[in-house]
């Protein structure tokens, strides 16, 4: 809606001339060489959101990599809120009923309108302290959001409360957050895909509103040269894949698109090839749920499907809520060029760029995915899932050694996740092992293991880590994945907890180093590198602790090597 139409709803809903003029003085602007841009004004916050940078995705321009805005905007109503790319919620083959209904009613004409999704979605959204100067030079605060890359957008996460934290500890910064393709529309994979040079599409948008910052932050009183890149789940597995993307090269127009990265909650994610057999699986099943397996193009059949016949196909794939849903069906993953290898052996190659970080993790980060595999009770089942459903190329015989890792009978229990309440929360025979055992593979101690690579390559590069246990006692999912982002991201508990990280964060984002200007308020957090140790987040304190908790589970998923790839 324009600002000319919002104001004369208003006027028609009893308004008076007077809040009409006052609202008109609170819409801010800035001035970009493409466009006016007009953003809102609320609580010392301003907004600019869903500003285009590249082109429609759609038509012929769908599962291609996004194409550089470069015509004029003209006037831009940026006060209302940003489409979301599609989602994946639910799939709409699920062997769960309730998931095949949700997904079914997620797909829906009229749910999608109410949700405000569409294709027409590669978007940034700026928020900064109300009346930053242009020639402030403010720090950038780059946000990736998450959704296992198949839901998430930026409408999701409203940057004012950390940008109004971040002001009132003299320390303000612009924040801004990319819409990126998700699911098939961003990551579908096949030799098709590879063959034209569509793979890693999710990537590609995440990079081009990265080049938008460098090209046009200035104008909001960022400074280009301090940017911070940052996420959660997938998007903090997106940062890891920025570092390594063109064999590590960051830079655009000869300078780098960041300078530092935050990562919670996930790191690297070894995966199969772009044409691999398991991503052809997916293609194949896409494009027979679309109807184009007779077609002698299949992938511009794919192409010409109508919006919510697409939407249904991609969405056929398992999602991240289900049963199968930790192998992922849609990844970023190797295609010889964008993401040249698997990003752990980019990294032992010392193809990445590097940069200061800091990576953590809840202490419970396997919780929310063992929900759903209630008929997965005992080790021997487990190794046939991790097998069968994720891991198709792990030995049988390492699988069930790095089981053998946390215990058997109760001690499986009692040494399971959420970790550290005993007998409690076994919801049914095998949930707690298996919540261990997930959470360590994807997150935990694969965030050890990159530590390690890149302490030992790049020593003189300093990074630092976390493990939060600040939900310990939340029943069933203990400190779950996601659960930082009510802490940090939102605030919403005002603790310890939120500040401190809050605080850390804020220093590394101006100075490199979480430690800068703490004046004695939170311990002082050493580098991973010289310690081995991490910072734990409790709701009401933060210790130190040293990073070789579950040792031998560690070892044994070493030993497992380039087998353990989604």
């Amino acid at each position: 809606m324009r600002l000319n139409n919002a104001l004369l709803l208003s006027f028609h809903a009893g308004a008076s001339l007077a809040n009409l003029i006052k609202r008109a003085s609170e819409t801010a602007t800035v001035v970009l060489p493409s466009a006016t841009i007009l953003g809102t004004i609320q609580d010392n916050v301003e907004s600019f959101n869903g500003i285009p940078f590249a082109e429609p995705p759609i038509g012929s321009r769908r599962l291609r990599p996004p194409q550089r805005l470069q015509r004029s905007l003209g006037r831009f109503d940026a006060t209302g809120t940003a489409a979301s790319c599609p989602q994946l919620l639910a799939s709409t083959e699920s062997t769960d009923f309730l998931q095949q209904t949700l997904g079914t009613i997620g797909n829906l004409p009229f749910v999608n309108n109410a949700t405000d999704q569409s294709e027409d979605c590669l978007t940034i959204t700026v928020t900064r302290p109300a009346g930053t100067a242009e020639n402030a030079k403010l720090p950038v605060f780059f946000w990736i959001y998450g959704g296992g890359f198949e839901f998430g957008s930026t409408s999701m996460y409203d940057g004012s409360s950390l940008v109004k934290y971040g002001a009132s500890t003299d320390k303000p910064f612009v924040f801004v957050a990319v819409n990126y393709r998700v699911n098939g529309f961003g990551f579908l994979a096949g030799k098709e895909i590879l063959k034209d040079g569509a793979a890693n599409l999710g990537l590609l948008d995440q990079r081009m509103g990265l080049e938008w910052v460098a090209d046009n932050i200035k104008r909001f009183g960022g400074d280009p040269d301090k940017v911070t890149i940052s996420g959660e789940s997938a998007g903090s597995i997106s940062v890891v894949d920025h570092m390594v993307l063109y064999d590590g090269d960051h830079t655009y127009k000869g300078k780098p698109l960041f300078r530092g990265g935050i990562m919670d909650s996930g790191s690297i994610t070894p995966a199969e090839a772009v044409d691999s057999e398991r991503s052809q699986t997916i293609y194949d099943g896409v494009v027979e749920a679309g109807g184009c397996q007779k077609s002698s193009n299949t992938l511009e059949c794919l192409r010409s499907l109508d919006y919510h016949t697409f939407l249904s196909a991609v969405t056929s794939r398992p999602g991240l809520l289900s049963w199968s849903g930790t192998a992922l069906s849609y990844l970023p993953r190797p295609d010889g060029r964008i993401l040249p290898d698997s990003p752990e052996v980019l990294i032992q190659n010392e193809k990445y760029a590097s940069i200061p970080f800091i990576v953590g993790d809840q202490e419970d980060e396997g919780t929310l995915f063992s929900l759903f595999q209630s008929n997965v009770t005992n080790s021997k089942e487990l190794v046939g899932y991790l097998k069968r459903v994720m891991f198709p190329e792990a030995s049988e015989e390492l699988l069930n050694a790095l089981i053998e890792t946390y215990g058997s009978g109760t001690s499986a229990i009692t040494k399971g996740s959420p970790f550290g309440t005993g007998l409690q929360n076994e919801i049914f025979p095998g949930f707690k092992q298996r919540s261990a055992v997930i959470g360590d593979i994807l997150f935990t101690l694969s965030r050890r293991t990159f530590l390690e690579m890149t302490s030992k390559l790049r020593p003189d590069t300093p990074s630092w880590s976390f493990l939060a246990s600040y939900d310990r006692g939340t029943p069933i999912l203990g400190t779950f994945h996601t659960s930082d982002i009510l802490q940090f991201f939102f605030g919403i508990y005002d603790n310890y907890a939120a500040k401190s990280i809050r605080t850390y964060y804020l220093n590394f984002l101006y100075f490199q180093d979480p430690n800068a200007h703490l004046n004695g308020t939170y311990p002082e957090w050493p580098s991973w590198g010289k310690t081995k140790q991490l910072l734990n987040v409790a709701a009401d304190k933060a210790t130190f602790i040293k990073d070789n908790f579950r040792a031998d589970s560690h070892e044994a998923i070493k030993r497992m090597g380039n087998t353990l790839r989604l």
